[in-house]
């Protein structure tokens, strides 16, 4: 079974002064979260889109899914967790107690406030997770990455051919991702950044999918403009 983790734990406080999670905040004329939703709802092979959000903002994201998505009763809301991997690993959970955690189960994570990702690339995660146990969707670097240890001072410029973005989905064998996070010790939890960085730790593979430059995290106020270029691009074709 394929299941999809809309991961919406996130505050926004790089945002700036909102009322609201980022997530939560407009483009066009709907949420960010429920653009991102919609994209989900499109793939008929999901099992059920799980939506993991603060528990604060549970009942509120369930009432947008109601208003805004038609197609919408594989979704279902669940509470997320602190931190990101905490999270996902909820979203596994839930999958466990619907009786569905087995070899064969596959989860495609994405951020809430990616909402451009494409049939395409949620169709290559898993395809590929199928054959390999995890992916990520990524571009490749266009500007030059420079390393600094101290923050003041150059210590390394890696070769820009060897350098990727990360971007979301993210796509896993969720049982194989259970026992790998589970074998983890405290250190090695502290320094993680992302699920496909517990595979990195455990020796294991992480293919490469690839992405969009406008897959786009909304993470900035400027990011709002961009989004609403993006869309009003996406009306007129």
């Amino acid at each position: 079974m394929v299941y999809a983790l809309v991961l919406a734990g996130g505050i926004g406080r790089r945002m700036g002064d909102v009322n609201k999670p980022k997530q939560y905040m407009n483009i066009g004329d709907k949420p960010i979260i429920v653009h991102t939703i919609e994209k989900f709802c499109l793939y008929e092979e999901f099992e059920k889109v799980i939506v993991l959000c603060p528990k604060e903002w549970v009942e509120h994201t369930k009432s947008l899914i109601k208003k805004y998505i038609a197609t919408s009763d594989n979704v279902v809301v669940i509470e997320g967790g602190s931190m990101r991997n905490e999270t996902i690993m909820k979203g596994i959970s839930f999958i466990e107690n619907e009786g569905n955690l087995n070899d064969e189960t596959i989860i495609v994570t994405h951020d809430a406030v990616r909402p451009f990702v494409t049939y395409r690339m949620i169709k290559e995660n898993i395809e590929v997770t199928k054959e390999f146990g995890a992916c990520n969707t990524v571009i490749p670097a266009t500007d030059t990455i420079v390393c600094s240890v101290d923050q003041k001072t150059i210590a390394q410029i890696p070769d820009r051919a060897e350098l990727y973005q990360g971007q979301t989905p993210q796509s896993f064998q969720a049982l194989k991702l259970k026992e790998l996070y589970e074998s983890l010790d405290d250190d090695e939890k502290e320094v993680l950044t992302d699920a496909c960085k517990i595979f990195i730790l455990k020796g294991q593979e992480v293919r490469l999918v690839n992405g969009e430059t406008f897959n786009i995290k909304i993470t900035y106020p400027y990011d709002i403009a961009v989004a609403e270029s993006l869309l009003r691009g996406i009306a007129q074709c």
